[in-house]
């Protein structure tokens, strides 16, 4: 079992948390570490997976085309929501969940453009609906305690991402992880997704992207660890800098939002890139981690 040294007890990770609390996320041994495939696409090895797409599923045509685009440049999922946990009440015909229709669109993208799709799951009566699309059930960072959910889901037998919740800490996460493994599920992500902080570098930030997670995160447990420096920068300038820090710093895999034209995307337009911007991304994250020992593109 990998022991730390705990200097502040009740802060973060102890010793006795890896022995009785995250007896199945905790490494076994120093080089423990979880590999697996989902959709032919390994998980914990050399391979560093790319999933790109929307925010939001917002028309079957529009799916399609992102699914193809970043297929293209080298992606190996589709990511997309239909559900999606919206910060306010009011809809419009613009900014508006696609739900059912939305999942029927994303099957459509995975046939048309042979790739894999991750999309969030909100609620367990759908299930059912969205497992029969989905190859990656996304737990989003405002569920990652709702365990009755996150137990559903892992009983799917689904490979299931959990994301990080913005206020919570690296203890928090593995103990929501421990949920999934205990009913044995082992197909186990976990996404930093950027955490709450007093200052952002931008009035539009709401976030800051904890790389040092990643480390911290790999010394104690042995499930892969993907990043989204979409969400945690909100500002699209920032993505393929710290896309690119992510690698570097070791992630097992990174999430990035990608649209066509992203001044006029439906929820949070701050933040994707083009097809452009995607694919030179792509580039320079196989540049880094092949300095690393490891690659993005085949």
């Amino acid at each position: 079992m990998t022991t730390i040294e705990n200097k502040f007890p009740g802060k973060d990770v102890s010793d006795d948390d890896l022995r009785t609390k995250l007896r199945l996320t905790a490494k076994a041994n120093p080089g423990h570490r979880s590999r697996f495939t989902v959709a032919g696409v390994e998980f914990g090895g050399d391979l560093v997976p790319v999933f790109a797409g929307p925010n939001m599923v917002e028309s079957e045509s529009l799916i399609v085309d992102i699914a193809k685009a970043v297929k293209r440049a080298g992606a190996h999922f589709l990511r997309g929501g239909a559900f999606k946990p919206l910060t306010f009440p009011y809809r419009s015909a613009k900014y508006a969940e696609t739900r059912e229709e939305g999942i029927a669109w994303l099957a459509r993208a995975k046939a048309v453009a042979g790739i894999p799709v991750i999309t969030e799951i909100m609620e367990e009566k759908y299930i059912p609906l969205v497992a029969g699309v989905a190859d990656i059930l996304q737990i989003g960072a405002r569920n990652m305690q709702n365990y009755p959910l996150i137990v559903a889901c892992a009983r799917t037998g689904k490979p299931i991402m959990l994301k990080r919740h913005f206020g919570c800490s690296l203890r928090d996460w593995l103990g929501a992880a421990e949920y999934i493994l205990a009913e044995g599920n082992e197909k186990v992500i976990l996404c930093e997704r950027g955490i709450s902080a007093p200052h952002t570098h931008r009035a539009t930030s709401r976030f800051l992207l904890d790389l040092q997670v990643v480390p911290a995160a790999q010394e104690v447990t042995h499930l892969p660890i993907v990043v989204d420096p979409s969400h945690a920068t909100f500002w699209r300038a920032w993505v393929a800098p710290m896309a690119l820090a992510s690698v570097a710093a070791g992630a097992d895999g990174v999430m990035i939002e990608v649209h066509p034209d992203p001044p006029n995307a439906a929820v949070d337009p701050l933040q994707p890139v083009d097809y452009a911007e995607f694919k030179d991304i792509m580039g320079r994250m196989d540049a880094v981690a092949r300095a690393v020992g490891r690659k993005v593109l085949a």
